[in-house]
């Protein structure tokens, strides 16, 4: 019987530490070659804030406001993102930001969520080149 209950006791030890939740910690996926990529990424296509500002200024307060306020906010954010870039291009081997390589953008709201508020702050990364496609707009026939 004590054989038994060692048994089932080293059973139930091993089944628990085969369970155990190990996690990564908060700030593993923020390295220095993200930072790397975050530098280069800003320094390159930056400046498709401009188009990317028009375009939201546009359906939010009209074509006027989107050639002029947008042009304008775009080449602010374009400005803000190549600073940013080679800031952290020559940082990028260094955790600046309280100990870590996280983007030093300002934050959405009071949350800690590292998505930045697209109107008011920075995302992570530029915006992209081209159209977002999620759908297909053509149908295929079949015979």
């Amino acid at each position: 019987m004590k054989k038994l209950l060692v048994l089932a006791s080293v059973a139930l030890a091993l089944t628990g530490m085969a369970s155990a939740d190990i996690q990564a910690p908060p700030g593993s996926t923020y390295t220095s070659t993200r930072k790397l990529g975050r530098a280069l990424g800003n320094i390159l296509y930056g400046f498709m804030e401009i188009p990317e500002q028009i375009v939201r200024k546009t359906d939010d307060y009209g074509r006027k406001a989107g050639w002029s306020y947008g042009a304008v906010d775009g080449g602010h954010r374009a400005l803000r993102r190549l600073g940013y870039g080679f800031y952290e291009l020559f940082t990028f081997t260094c955790p600046t930001y309280r100990g870590t390589f996280k983007p030093p953008y300002e934050r959405c709201g009071t949350d800690n969520r590292i998505e930045m508020n697209p109107h008011d702050g920075l995302s992570e990364f530029p915006p992209d080149l081209g159209f977002e496609v999620y759908y297909r707009h053509s149908r295929t026939q079949r015979y």
